[in-house]
């Protein structure tokens, strides 16, 4: 859900943002709003240790190592509404005048001392990173946006804020409320009974916001129909149905097959043209690569769903 929490940011953010400015001004608020929502999985840093650890063996032992590795950090000191909320103003505060910058700075650092006193060194590590990586958001945004102060602290607090929220479908619930010891939810949300349908319809979900941000796009900045920068060859994705026959069938606990598997589907979007009267050339438009990588990873989904239904 790492990309899902960016994309889901940007459109919700742009299309509220549109109600009050012009396109280009509601898609930038949107773009800052997706930027803070993928900070928080800069916890996922740590998670290059396992994976020096690991070495260079097979891909599934690498990825095994990645993920295992994640799991002593990972939706912790990063994901807590409460250090949203402070993170938000503090991240805002270093792109303003002197006292404010020194006022943002020591809020941050108070965050880390905080996460050593609660987590030690592995999460002050990790909000220290966080901290910086926030504080080169906020000034990115500041420095090519024209967005205010208000309008910079509505998306810092609306991408940070929504980012827990995303995570309640794909493992262990985020510390909604660290470093408070309360429990908001004790397990991850289930969409369906069987468990590789409940994998694919969390994936459809996290495609689903792909298609929202990409129609948020086109609706405010081109004006042009999404499906007119479809290429006919997303068909193709359509032969993904054989990895149902041949692949084991996925679930949450291992899933690295079937996600890594189907998201190469949409490398057809940067395919050659195949075409008797036209060059042997790719596009060079990017939206054709989004548009028609995005429907050959649906094709592909539903096909396999079907392909799994059937058998």
């Amino acid at each position: 859900m790492m990309v899902g929490h960016a994309l889901l940011a940007f459109a919700l953010a742009a299309l509220v943002a549109s109600r009050r400015w012009p396109g280009r001004r509601a898609l930038a608020f949107g773009a800052v709003a997706g930027a803070f929502a993928a900070v928080p999985d800069v916890d996922m840093s740590y998670a290059l240790v396992g994976l020096a650890q690991a070495g260079f063996g097979g891909v599934w032992e690498m990825t095994a190592a990645f993920w295992g590795t994640s799991t002593l950090v990972h939706r912790a000191v990063t994901h807590s509404l409460v250090v949203g909320a402070v993170a938000a103003v503090a991240f805002v505060w270093t792109t303003r005048d002197r006292y404010r910058r020194t006022a943002g700075a020591a809020a941050l650092a108070a965050l880390v001392g905080l996460a050593f006193a609660e987590s030690g060194v592995l999460g002050a590590g990790v909000m220290l990173v966080f901290a910086v990586a926030g504080v080169v958001v906020a000034a990115a945004a500041a420095d090519r946006t024209d967005l205010g102060p208000t309008a910079l602290l509505a998306a810092a607090a609306f991408g940070l804020l929504s980012h827990p929220f995303g995570d309640v479908f794909t493992g262990q619930p985020p510390g909604f409320l660290y470093p408070f010891d309360v429990t908001l939810l004790a397990g991850r949300l289930h969409v369906a009974g069987d468990p590789t349908l409940n994998l694919v319809a969390i994936f459809g979900l996290e495609l689903a916001t792909g298609w929202l941000a990409a129609a948020t796009y086109f609706r405010l900045r081109d004006g042009d129909r999404l499906g007119t920068h479809v290429h006919p060859r997303s068909a193709l994705g359509a032969g993904y149905a054989i990895a149902a026959l041949l692949l084991p069938a996925p679930t949450m606990a291992v899933s690295y097959h079937f996600v890594f598997s189907i998201l190469a589907v949409g490398f057809v979007g940067v395919a050659p043209q195949l075409h008797p009267a036209r060059r042997f050339r790719p596009s060079r438009d990017p939206r054709v690569w989004v548009c028609t990588g995005l429907t050959a990873v649906t094709l592909a989904m539903l096909a396999y769903v079907a392909v799994y239904l059937g058998v």
